[in-house]
């Protein structure tokens, strides 16, 4: 079955340019698929596969090839439906590892249940967010995406909807595939893969299949300084004639800046190489955040990132199955992926303290400052940036490990699966590079072995040496995930009605998830300078759940089926603490949908449920642990107090659970319907509408600064290790008072028409968004927007999300010309320097629609080979300027929403045996 995605309404005119010839004249309908009777996503009840009362999409092998993607991130976050997901790029400057994920219409990666042959698999961390890369890509044999609630059946988690990943069955022969990617500006960026795929025996035939496929992928990395939209975090740009200056530069510089505090409690900043030399130096400016008590140099650390780190993957997936009798299948599969991903951002921030009787503070401070403040100095610090150490260079290396093992088949009247289920997601973070061993480096501060007020280059080759040997190589984190369960399901039909056979369908399951992270006795003994080790955890908890499935086809015409489920949760037992957190939980969720076909060629479908999800085990059991500093630069915020830093600054961030968190809950509905005249022309429309309540929120920075008197409570203070110095700092707590309301429009078209001289295929989808709302962090009842709008959550809910494509195929050759849309926004607020006042002032972007076309070639040269070439971004569109300041080191634009590969070309080719 071809690529069925749901399509928008604005773009249409630059989409129908390029389709409207191909929808008009369309002739032949998809081919037929085996009556057979299968179980869909959705539900739990085996039947003929046939449009159903729940939108389902599907992906088949070829429509995944015809994708171009080269991996299932890829793949599933390039669907219209998809919003709101990570993307591997956020590994620039976070601790993610370059997880991706998937969340439907923008609800969230939590919202969105993904599964692997209708079973979970474990999360990267403690959350429900499954990390794509687990996925091995070439075992797939297609994707389900139901994109309604499906908490009724499966638990927890499916407000958005479910993600299904089908693998192979039943193959015979082999099948070796391999692809080459390079983007045509620079070989910055390229990648490659290689995969091999063999099954023997049939099911049918030889009682037993067996399957293994293994795949290789590589991809290098992309600096900011290899695209010129990326290069430096000092951006000039215009606006309506206007010429601005936006300014992301960080006051950890090289040389250093210092801070002097007061015996009155006044603090200053300023650079002594600036206020000696009058300007500053190399890839340094004059910040555009001082104030009247600072005079700062400012470091454009994106200047020394990558955009896109390099990465290599390995997966390896077997299935083997065995019919026990005619009637039933005994299975066990095994899935293992090996990420390991490398990210490098700026050189690390290394603040010291100077002593007042110190050559550091005679030669540097001292001379610029006036005799009263030098009678009356308190403390005096560094703010250094370790550029003679190299980037900050963090290999994660993610180890995914999934093992089912099972039967299906029919007992009597009964159709009955059931399965062990033990999966494992396990990081290891290590430094490779850029971070400083504490004891030499404070030893070369002791010993004056270098000069932290030299500009770059300027160190001796002696203390380039030093510096060569204090660099700390090995392991400072490990974390895993570990689900067990046991699962059961079966499905029967009970009795006759008019429209035919009702049928019943009941399951129940039992999971326990662990998740475990420790520090490793490097980062926990203090070898590294400044570092803060991430938190031990020993944190576990068991639920239960049991469902009913109920399809009655009252007519010929009308099809009905009701669902409900009870899921219970135990308490979350801290094997740090040795004691029980939070209280046991249940849920209970209901889901009605129906069918009405008075045609052949008009079908209409809705329903109506509820769904949850559970607190993850963080958001009960984190103790307040240090979670990084804030996106933004804010004054302090109380005056006057020794607990401020100089000027406009970054501040420290602390995050921490609470144990009263109760599950978030939904109400949902979907109403549709598939238009299909002829066997020539389909289109298929889903309004769908999602409402939250008790959604875990917590209070933004923003807010937090913007009221320091309404917020005081989540002020806190934090300490640094290497100086002692201790400041402001945040508290970010989750709590029970969120409401969200997301509300839009997915439609499909598609057609299909038969020439002399071969078939022309035209789709085009797209997903109209109307409502993206929710309240502000930390109230109950105060409204904002994301639609079309860089939003309080740090995201944009796009209105329109559109792909086209049209397939003209003649013979053995086939072309596909795609387009992708997505539209313009209101970007995030920012302070930029207006050139023309020289003053600041506060500002929002708007940042224009995103388009590019994808061309892909494919020639079967025999039936076991064929070539696929294709170009992504023909047009080489470059991302739009964004001012945002989330979501990574990257400045200039936003990774999430606009591809920094530019133009790539690809080539793919696949032999069967």
């Amino acid at each position: 079955m071809q690529l069925q995605e749901k399509i928008g309404v604005r773009a249409v005119r630059m989409a129908m340019s390029l389709l409207a010839g191909s929808v008009l004249i369309t002739g032949h309908a998809m081919a037929e698929e085996q009556v057979q009777k299968v179980e869909i996503t959705g539900s739990s009840i085996k039947r003929i596969a046939v449009e159903g009362a729940l939108p389902v999409q599907r992906l088949s092998q070829e429509a995944i090839a015809k994708s171009g993607a080269t991996s299932v991130a890829e793949l599933i976050q390039a669907l219209p439906a998809m919003q709101g997901f990570n993307i591997a790029a956020t590994a620039a400057g976070s601790d993610s590892g370059g997880n991706v994920n998937a969340s439907i219409h923008n609800i969230g990666a939590d919202y969105t249940l993904v599964l692997l042959d209708g079973r979970r698999i474990a999360p990267q961390r403690d959350g429900s967010a499954v990390n794509l890369n687990s996925i091995p890509m070439s075992a797939v044999e297609r994707v389900e995406i139901l994109t309604d609630g499906a908490s009724a059946l499966y638990g927890s988690d499916a407000i958005g909807g479910v993600l299904n990943f089908i693998m192979k069955k039943n193959m015979q022969g082999g099948n070796v595939e391999a692809t080459y990617n390079t983007p045509t500006d620079s070989r910055a960026g390229q990648s490659h893969d290689f995969s091999l795929t063999y099954g023997v025996g049939n099911l049918e035939d030889d009682r037993f299949n067996l399957i293994m496929s293994y795949r290789h992928d590589e991809s290098s990395k992309v600096k900011a300084t290899d695209r010129s939209f990326a290069k430096s975090a000092y951006v000039p740009f215009s606006v309506n004639g206007t010429n601005y200056v936006y300014d992301r530069t960080s006051a950890a510089t090289v040389p250093a800046n210092v801070s002097v505090t007061f015996k009155d409690k006044s603090v200053i900043g300023f650079s002594p190489y600036l206020m000696a030399n009058g300007k500053c130096p190399e890839r340094n400016f004059v910040s555009l955040n001082n104030t009247a008590t600072t005079n700062n140099c400012a470091f454009d650390f994106a200047s020394t990132v990558e955009i896109v780190p390099q990465n290599k993957r390995d997966s390896f997936f077997t299935k083997g199955v065995f019919k026990v009798s005619s009637d039933i299948e005994a299975f066990a599969e095994l899935s293992m992926t090996r990420l390991d991903l490398t990210a490098r951002i700026a050189p690390n921030t290394a603040p010291f303290s100077i002593a007042t009787n110190s050559a550091l503070y005679t030669q540097n401070v001292l001379p610029f400052l006036t005799p009263a403040q030098a009678a009356n100095v308190s403390k005096v610090s560094g703010n250094y940036r370790t550029y003679d150490w190299g980037t900050r260079d963090s290999q994660t290396l993610t180890n995914s490990t999934h093992f089912v093992t099972g039967a299906e088949g029919t007992i009597g009247a009964w159709n009955f699966g059931s399965g062990l289920t033990w999966s494992r997601n396990k990081a290891e973070d290590r430094y490779t590079g850029g971070y400083v061993l504490a004891k030499e480096f404070t030893d070369m501060l002791k010993n004056n072995s270098f000069d932290p007020f030299a500009p770059i280059g300027a160190q001796s080759d002696a203390t380039k040496a030093l510096i060569a040997n204090s660099v700390f190589h090995g392991t400072v984190r490990e974390a895993a995930t570990t689900l067990k369960g046991i699962d059961a399901h079966g499905s029967r039909e009970l009795f006759a009605l008019p429209g035919g056979a009702t049928n019943i369908g009941i399951g129940a399951d039992v999971r326990e998830y662990h998740f475990e992270q420790n520090a490793s006795d490097a980062a926990n003994s203090g070898v590294i300078y400044n570092f803060n080790a991430a938190p031990a955890y020993d944190l576990k908890r068991k639920s239960a759940g049991a469902f009913v499935e109920f399809n009655a086809p009252v007519t010929k015409q009308v099809e009905m089926t009701l669902s409900g489920r009870y899921d219970s949760f135990g308490k979350v037992a801290n094997g740090i603490e040795n004691r029980d957190m939070g209280e046991k939980q249940s849920s209970s969720t209901y889901k009605i949908s129906a069918r009405y076909q008075p045609a052949k060629s008009f079908l209409m479908r809705g329903s109506y449920g509820t769904g949850f999800k559970a607190p993850g085990l963080l958001d009960i059991g984190q103790p307040l642990v240090n979670a990084g500093f804030t996106a933004s630069s804010y004054t302090c915020p109380q005056v006057g107090s020794d607990l401020c830093r100089p000027g406009k600054s970054q501040y420290n961030v602390f995050q921490g659970g609470n144990e009263n968190l109760k599950p978030e809950k939904s109400k949902q509905y979907s109403i549709g319907f598939l238009f299909e005249p002829s066997a020539a022309f389909s289109l298929r429309m889903d309004l769908w509408d999602v409402r939250m309540k008790d959604a875990v929120s917590s209070v933004s920075e923003q807010q937090i600064f913007a009221d320091p008197v309404k917020f005081g409570s989540l002020f806190t203070s934090y300490t640094e290790p290497a100086t002692g110095d201790t400041y402001f700092a945040i508290k970010q707590l989750s709590v029970n008072i969120g409401q969200k309301h997301n509300q839009g429009i997915d439609y499909d078209l598609n057609s299909m028409h038969r020439f002399s001289f071969g078939k022309l295929t035209a789709n085009l989808a797209g997903t109209y968004m109307m409502k993206s709302d929710y309240t502000e962090a930390g109230t109950l009842d105060k409204w904002t927007s994301a639609l079309n709008f860089y939003g309080e959550d740090q995201k944009v809910a796009f209105r329109h999300i559109v792909r086209a494509s049209t397939t003209l195929e003649t013979g053995a050759l086939s072309n596909t010309l795609t387009m992708n849309y997505r539209n313009g926004y209101t970007d995030q607020e920012a302070t930029v320097r207006n050139l023309s006042t020289n003053k600041n002032q506060t500002i929002r972007l708007e940042v224009p629609s995103y388009i590019t076309f994808d061309w892909q070639g494919r020639y079967e040269f025999t039936k076991a080979f064929a070539l696929r070439a294709g170009i992504k971004n023909i047009l080489n569109r470059e991302p739009p300027l964004s001012l945002r300041n989330s979501s990574g080191h990257q400045v200039g634009f936003d990774p999430r929403y606009a591809d920094p590969m530019l133009r790539t070309f690809y080539m793919t080719g696949n032999y069967k045996f």
